[in-house]
């Protein structure tokens, strides 16, 4: 079965970016969140399989949110989306219990991959 997955981004077209790229690999998106605070919202009412998060995002950013999603869910499945440039922040959000990491801009196969190397973790 396809795994569920919330997407968690502020910008509207690199939700549906993921979205296509997802949905046309045969997951299910579950939600979608435009901040951290939303995400934490939506990850305890839709309990996806995978979360995919952006790092900077307004109210929220990504590296809290993993730390109160980790609180709330310690097996939670993580997956950060960020930019070139910010790997002192992806290195805090994997400290936090981030899985994986993806790059923007986005390359399919690159997203499919951590989507398919995290799944494979046990739990």
């Amino acid at each position: 079965m396809a795994s569920k997955i919330l997407i968690v981004d502020d910008a509207s077209f690199m939700r549906m970016m993921l979205r296509n790229i997802l949905t046309s690999h045969g997951y299910a998106i579950v939600g979608e969140a435009e901040n951290g605070k939303v995400a934490i919202e939506a990850y305890q009412k839709l309990t996806p399989d995978i979360t995919l998060i952006d790092l900077i995002m307004p109210e929220m950013g990504g590296i809290e949110a993993v730390k109160k999603i980790i609180e709330v869910d310690p097996k939670a499945k993580i997956i950060i989306c960020s930019a070139m440039g910010q790997q002192a922040l992806v290195v805090e959000a994997m400290q936090a219990g981030a899985r994986d990491f993806i790059i923007k801009p986005f390359q399919p196969t690159g997203v499919v991959e951590a989507i398919q190397k995290v799944e494979q973790e046990e739990e």
